[in-house]
């Protein structure tokens, strides 16, 4: 359920923010245009919204800014309290894309940067469970890492590894990034209309709407 990478967060917290911003320059192309890449999952959303993979809140603020009512759903207990902290009058729960409470009904479940953390397996039992719950017209919006092909991600494996950047290298073959194929098929098998917008060289925007 993507739990299994929730510890990595632990030392992360203390230097996410810096990361996200581009001053690691091994990451600064999955973090380039981040703050739009925010904005423009904040602006496909529609209230009242469930957000997974709060981290340290910097969705959390685009989705605020935009007047949207939020629940935040985060695994990792660090990344809680300093959400928690910028942000006193949320609900932010323990929980993760398919264990989770709801104390409200949604019109959008969103997230950015985390979707990765499940198999492909367990993205079709999220979107399926996000299906169920959600009403007509209700949105899934997510930005995250995908691949046009496994052939495109395994390019981008052999540039980054000729780049070297070992740690991005091992977070790309570590983690459970998928194709724009395999998603455009699982939200459509479960009754949702999706479309695909590149945002950088790794990120896309998913938008998908419950038919």
């Amino acid at each position: 359920m993507g739990r299994e990478f929730v510890e990595i967060f632990d030392e992360w917290v203390h230097t996410y923010d810096e990361s996200v911003s581009g001053h690691d320059p091994e990451y600064k192309a999955v973090f380039e245009n981040y703050q739009e890449i925010l904005s423009a999952v904040a602006k496909k959303a529609k209230g009242p919204v469930v957000e997974f993979g709060v981290g340290t809140g910097n969705l959390t603020a685009a989705l605020l800014q935009e007047g949207l009512t939020v629940t935040g759903i985060e695994p990792n207990g660090a990344m809680r309290s300093v959400a928690a902290q910028k942000f006193p009058e949320l609900d932010i729960m323990d929980g993760d894309f398919l264990a989770f409470d709801l104390p409200l009904e949604p019109h959008s479940f969103v997230s950015s940067y985390a979707f990765h953390h499940l198999n492909d397996e367990e993205k079709a039992q999220a979107i399926q469970r996000y299906a169920e719950i959600l009403p007509p017209s209700g949105k899934v919006v997510f930005a995250d890492t995908v691949f046009e092909s496994d052939e495109a991600k395994q390019g981008r494996i052999v540039y980054e590894e000729a780049e070297g950047h070992a740690n991005l290298v091992e977070d790309l073959k570590r983690e459970h990034y998928t194709t724009v194929p395999v998603l455009e098929t699982i939200f459509q098998e479960h009754g949702f209309d999706v479309t695909f917008t590149r945002l950088n060289e790794y990120v896309f925007l998913i938008d998908a709407t419950k038919r």
